[in-house]
């Protein structure tokens, strides 16, 4: 079934700290107050350009293994091929800041307004990157309702961990978000790029445990994923076990 999710200027506003961490700047408190003007006015046209707005599809384990087949799995030879078979439900999703706001950060960088451009683009990118968690963690809390009293829900997306970008196609076929105004080019890059898609993937939290070794790991420059998958498993389990290949 598919659905339409809207978000508040509010939710989907990064916290400050995560966009100064992003571009390795110091903390709000001690920020030249050239640097604390400039991010003041990226948040600035962030809430005036910023349209936030989501498409969910929930389906099942089978139609889930048709859209990932050929390009992540079913095999564990990626992330997303190891976690989903312990997954207990799965939603689709693409999500978007819209077209308005990438405009802008288009006609900073036009005219040579560097600075102001980067730092709306990481606001931007930081605020794209929210939107899969906020989505996750709505799911989180419906399952909850419906009794999942267990399951932690994490989002897995094509590009990343294996999943090749080209599993955008069948995602977008399934999910179909021209609605929302956002559509692939033949590089099955998104347009408006601050857009993100994926896969809620719900079950028990151990569901989302593994070890980065796999061969497309020693690629990855940020290693964001053992921080993410930690602080899932520390929201039941505050002291991790010995065996856990990640320290925050």
């Amino acid at each position: 079934m598919k659905r339409h999710a809207g978000f508040s200027l509010e939710e989907a506003r990064p916290p400050r700290e995560a966009v100064l961490s992003a571009q390795e700047l110091p903390g709000d408190e001690t920020l030249p107050p050239h640097l604390r003007a400039l991010l003041d006015g990226a948040f600035a046209d962030f809430d005036a350009r910023a349209e936030p707005r989501a498409v969910v599809a929930e389906l099942s384990r089978e139609e889930l293994e048709g859209v990932l087949d050929g390009l992540a799995g079913p095999g564990p030879e990626t992330v997303i091929g190891l976690v989903y078979p312990r997954g207990e439900v799965f939603a689709l999703y693409v999500a978007t800041l819209g077209a308005p706001l990438c405009d802008r950060i288009r006609e900073l960088f036009a005219a040579n307004d560097f600075a102001r451009g980067f730092m709306l683009d990481s606001v931007a990118s930081s605020a794209a990157d929210r939107l899969s968690d906020l989505l996750a963690a709505r799911l989180e809390d419906e399952l909850g309702a419906r009794g999942h009293n267990a399951t932690r829900v994490l989002p897995y997306s094509p590009g990343y961990c294996g999943w090749t970008v080209r599993g955008q196609e069948r995602l977008f076929a399934r999910v179909r978000p021209a609605d929302i105004g956002v559509t692939l080019n033949d590089s099955c890059l998104m347009t408006p790029i601050k857009s993100v898609s994926g896969v809620l993937v719900a079950g028990a939290r151990e569901i989302h445990r593994f070890r980065p070794d796999f061969d497309f790991c020693g690629e990855c420059r940020t290693h964001s994923c053992t921080a993410r998958i930690a602080s899932v498993l520390r929201r039941e389990s505050p002291h991790p076990s010995e065996d856990e290949p990640w320290t925050p």
